[in-house]
């Protein structure tokens, strides 16, 4: 369409007539903004060849044509030909290679050219910031996008809705909801107004991390404070209500979409008869895809491939077979994803056999399907078969990092931890990486089974092979080895995990003090000192409380427990009772196991008067004592009478 525009440009020249250098930027931006980004370079080519100079806004639009193509080195060049004319970049033409190198995973340069804008004093406004943000959370680099974003404020650089959306959209990307959740708070709180797409993403993390509960009482919620929620937002709450099974609710929700003149569309009714099928109600599911009919809506490849799927997972693989055979004369040809589909669901409804001939008499099979057996064998609880399939497929060169991830939870569920390893070892044979998450599950089930020497094993090879373990994983292996009484082994693990930056938190401090008190243990050798020299022996759970203390972490009420539990097995009843009441001057609540612990020391004292005095403060504060409390507590009354006889 631009052709004749830029045609008439060039020939101007011959007749006389030079265009404004403004007539050239509004075409050549024009020209970019269609897609023309060649047409627009070409003009920019030619300008001195009819007598004109280009300016600030010219060379801006040049870099944001590059950027469009990929040609980042091109557009950096752009900047050293506007030195070469004297002519100063403007805030356009950096915010244009800024947001270039964000969209093309180049975020980290975005930044850096960014922090020399601050440098300069080039004001740059809340845009660039987002293109770099956004960036940064698309390459999954959260913590450098909530650096900037920190210092976007500290510059005086008001974040919009946009802004707070990309770090929204990154961290539920993430699944890191918690932080998702606080700053939508932070934004909310600050004035901003939230929107459908906002919310749309942190009701979908709510759905991919297992929580759809939580998902519609969100929505809800979300609904009663007035903010408008779209087509899509309602898809979101009718598949939650689906998937716990509540397709009345969700019919309903449709049927109010209804009612406030919104569009049901294709997805919408592809939701519920996915909801109708997880019910087992196959006949509503149907009536569904008829009323999608009459109602002038072509089902597509989606909607088939759920009801083919609903089909197989109620059992009726006939039904399911015969829709395969109709969707292809309605021109929709099942693909990979449509025998896969089927393939998993005839596993869930009971019908491995029927998987089995269905993927054998397949023309085309692919890893897919191989996969979603796989995945069928463990729903269906076949570990066994599962783990051969996914063996023999490694042996032939191919291996799914998904079915991998699906079989190796259902083996540390199951307590295989040996077929596990050896699942992990033909992973790193084909070079194909683990999920961090894989790393952990496998501690996690040796650490649970007690084999705290193969789990230090793996662990020390993993990292070598460079997974990174994180608080979680040293504090189950610290756990671990304090359960078997390897107390030494636990404080070095301890230091180790310090000493590569790692900071231990409430729960890691808790399971040492938990370790050497019921070891009754109470010294350990301190870490060599500068010198190489052994310092002298300290009391192991007064170094963990120091330490405690000057990292600013507060002991939470299961700690409390664990050190008044520690004082009481060793005599220190005076100590187990002043923090118990410093547990409840900072507002901690004791709870049966902490007041059993108390009740204990009390009993081995002696005090059976006291002892009775705090069953009775438990009764009233609404806790009451369990088996282990009146045991206790009979031990004891049993104790002094025998003391007292003997008198």
């Amino acid at each position: 369409m631009f052709d004749e525009p830029s045609d008439v440009l060039f020939h101007t020249k011959r007749r006389g007539f030079v265009p404004h250098i403004f007539t050239v930027n509004f075409l050549m931006n024009r020209l970019i903004e269609h897609g023309e980004v060649g047409a627009a370079l070409s003009i920019y080519k030619q300008l001195k060849g009819i007598g004109l100079v280009p300016n600030d806004y010219t060379y801006a639009i040049v870099i944001k044509g590059f950027c469009k193509e990929g040609r980042l080195e091109e557009a950096g060049e752009v900047f050293e030909e506007m030195e070469l004319a004297g002519v100063a970049p403007s805030v356009f033409a950096y915010t244009a290679y800024i947001e270039g190198l964000s969209n093309k995973g180049r975020s980290d340069v975005g930044c850096q050219v960014l922090q020399y804008c601050k440098s300069e004093n080039i004001l740059l406004d809340a845009y660039a910031y987002k293109a770099v943000i956004r960036g940064f959370c698309d390459e999954m680099k959260f913590d450098e996008a909530e650096s900037l974003f920190l210092d976007m404020e500290n510059q005086g650089v008001v974040p919009d809705s946009c802004i707070y959306s990309a770090m929204i959209s990154g961290y539920c990307k993430n699944y890191n909801l918690l932080k998702a959740l606080a700053l939508h708070n932070d934004m909310v709180s600050k004035g901003i107004k939230t929107n459908c797409v906002i919310v749309g993403f942190i009701l979908q993390c709510l759905c991919k991390i297992g929580m759809p509960s939580d998902a519609v009482d969100q929505f809800i919620e979300f609904k009663s404070m007035g903010i408008y929620l779209d087509e899509v937002t309602y898809n979101i709450a009718v598949d939650a209500l689906c998937t716990l099974q509540r397709v009345e609710e969700a019919s309903e929700l449709l049927e109010e979409m209804k009612l406030k003149h919104m569009s049901l569309d294709i997805m919408h009714y592809t939701t519920l008869i996915k909801g109708y099928c997880l019910q087992g109600k196959v006949v509503d599911a149907t009536n569904l895809l008829e009323e999608m009919y009459e109602k002038g809506l072509k089902p597509d490849i989606i909607t088939y491939n759920v009801l083919a799927a609903g089909f197989s997972r109620n059992g009726l693989v006939s039904k399911a077979l015969g829709l395969l055979v109709y969707m292809e004369a309605q021109g929709f040809k099942p693909d990979s994803v449509t025998h896969s589909m089927v393939i998993e669901n005839l596993c869930i409804g009971g019908k491995v056999k029927e998987a089995e001939a269905f993927l054998n008499n397949l023309v085309d099979k692919s890893e897919e399907t191989y996969t979603a057996l796989i995945r069928g064998y463990c729903e269906a609880n076949n570990t066994r078969k599962a783990y051969e399939l996914i063996s023999r497929l490694a042996k032939q060169g191919t291996i799914n990092k998904g079915a991998c991830f699906k079989v190796l939870g259902n083996l540390c569920m199951e307590g295989d931890n040996d077929s596990a390893i050896l699942l992990f070892e033909r992973m790193f044979a084909l070079n194909v990486e683990p999920k961090r998450i894989m790393y952990s599950k496998l501690i996690a089930s040796l650490c649970q089974a007690g084999e705290v020497q193969k789990a230090r094993l793996f662990f020390d090879s993993s990292v070598v092979r460079g997974f990174t373990p994180d608080v979680i994983d040293y504090t189950m292996m610290i756990n671990s080895y304090c359960r078997g009484n390897f107390l030494r082994e636990a404080h070095d693990l301890f230091h180790d995990m310090k000493r590569r930056g790692i900071q231990p938190d409430i729960i890691t401090y808790t399971v040492l003090l938990d370790g050497f008190s019921k070891r009754n243990i109470r010294r350990v050798r301190s870490p060599l000192d500068a010198a190489g020299n052994r310092e002298e022996m300290v009391d192991a759970s007064t170094i963990l409380w120091t330490e405690m203390k000057e990292m600013g972490i507060r002991p939470d009420a299961i700690c409390y427990t664990v050190l008044i539990d520690r004082h009481c097995k060793t005599d220190n009843l005076q100590d187990a009772i002043a923090l118990f009441d410093l547990m409840i001057d900072r507002g901690l609540k004791p709870d049966t196991v902490t007041y059993t612990a108390l009740l204990s020391g009390y009993c081995n004292r002696g005090d059976v008067d006291r002892a009775v005095t705090l069953v009775n403060e438990m009764s009233l504060k609404g806790i009451q004592p369990d088996a282990c409390t009146l045991s206790v507590l009979q031990h004891g009354i049993l104790k002094a009478k025998k003391v007292q006889f003997r008198k």
